[in-house]
């Protein structure tokens, strides 16, 4: 996959989510020694994209304002999502930086890291599941340690999963997904697959209908369009982003997401053979509060609902809250560059600061919570959404040389 010596080459895609290693699809590997090209070397697609960077400097007093939000005027209609005419914006910011920042490549490829952190949650949740085996499940003690305990370290295996879908953890394709069925194993609900299917085409399509199933459907839009129907999402979200994707697009299973619910319904069997039901009801439990009002869980709300009255579709956090969630809340940084991992995303804003410093970030997911809830501007309607078909695609799903090689693919098999 990457050859070592002077025409060293990586395949950027793998990292993006790519499923397998397409030989036209390899790109030079840019050293911390070698990032700016030579003149000589410079192919005119480059000069074009430095050509581009010149523009975009003397156009903006910083560069990322190209991309700052617009306010929606007039104001967004409660009954209809925010319909948008031009592309999805990481595509054009990611080929941007590039041109204004080649030595960003270096930080792309896998974090050897994410399986000891995995490894490590893994066997904290089956050893809490064990200790409380005995425990009354409706009892304080329990619910308060599925909540603390259980809700965090499950969000954590949420984003490990995750960042194994975007195959950082390992070099191969096959370790990636093996390792991410090994990492579901706490939640007790087999998803690491078909997770994987959905969100390479999440990064593809951001907001196309019929495509991302990360959008609200119309009927969430019109029954939980108040106080209490936003409560109830918020509070029951980890079922909406399970089942909605089967009403939206459904996909013909693999025999990897056969694999994973074998495996999972193995391991579950066993859980309940040994320790008996409390600890099984224990890791289930804890794979709810992780989904529902745990400060954690303000990630999901936090990524790509609208507020303050602007289109801005994706939003960034860079709170405390990602030292225990893989620092996804730097989510415009892992949309514009999904093959670094997570150790690297706050490097990636630090060298490209000129093109991040000028979008608004959440300071608290646990406030977008209570902001969904409560504000009578935000809600199931606040999401921008495409046309199916509309526009250049985020990514290229396929790490496309154009553009830079760091897309999600959307090959599954």
């Amino acid at each position: 996959m990457a050859v070592t010596g002077s025409n060293s080459i990586k395949d950027w895609s793998l990292y993006g989510g790519a499923e397998t290693i397409n030989p036209a699809l390899l790109t030079p590997d840019i050293s911390s020694a070698s990032a700016t090209p030579s003149s000589s070397s410079v192919s005119s697609e480059d000069e074009d994209d430095q050509a581009a960077s010149t523009q975009l400097n003397q156009a903006y007093k910083l560069p990322g304002e190209k991309w700052a939000p617009k306010q929606v005027n007039p104001p967004q209609s409660h009954d209809d999502w925010l319909w948008m005419m031009t592309e999805e914006p990481h595509r054009t910011r990611r080929k941007a930086i590039l041109a204004a920042h080649p030595e960003i490549k270096t930080l792309m490829g896998r974090e050897p890291l994410t399986k000891y952190v995995s490894l490590f949650v893994t066997l904290l949740q089956l050893t809490v599941a064990f200790l409380l085996r005995h425990t009354p499940v409706l009892s304080t003690k329990f619910l308060l340690i599925a909540y603390a305990v259980g809700g965090t370290a499950n969000q954590n295996v949420f984003l490990s999963i995750h960042e194994i879908t975007h195959n950082l953890a390992f070099k191969g394709v096959k370790a990636n997904r093996l390792f991410a069925i090994f990492a579901n194993l706490p939640i007790g609900v087999p998803f690491a697959m078909m997770f994987k299917k959905y969100h390479i085409e999440h990064h593809k399509f951001l907001g196309e209908e019929g495509m991302d199933t990360d959008m609200p459907t119309k009927l969430e839009l019109i029954i939980l369009k108040n106080v209490l129907g936003k409560a109830f999402f918020a509070t029951f979200q980890i079922f909406f982003y399970a089942l909605r994707p089967g009403f939206v697009r459904v996909q013909q299973p693999t025999r990897w997401v056969f694999l994973n619910i074998g495996v999972q319904l193995l391991f579950n069997a066993l859980v309940v053979k040994l320790w008996g039901w409390h600890s099984m009801l224990y890791l289930l439990i804890s794979s709810f509060m992780a989904g529902s009002l745990h400060p954690c869980a303000g990630h999901f709300i936090a990524e790509h609902y609208l507020f303050d009255g602007h289109d801005q579709e994706t939003w960034s956090y860079y709170g405390p809250l990602n030292i225990l969630t893989y620092n996804v809340g730097y989510h415009n940084e892992h949309h514009d560059f999904p093959s670094v991992p997570w150790t690297k995303l706050p490097a990636l804003r630090k060298m490209a600061s000129e093109f991040y410093d000028p979008l608004p970030n959440h300071t608290s997911w646990p406030g977008v919570t209570f902001r969904f809830i409560f504000d009578p501007n935000v809600g199931m309607w606040s999401r921008a959404k495409r046309q199916a078909g509309g526009g250049v695609k985020g990514g290229d799903g396929g790490g496309n040389l154009n553009d830079g090689g760091v897309g999600g693919g959307l090959k599954d098999e």
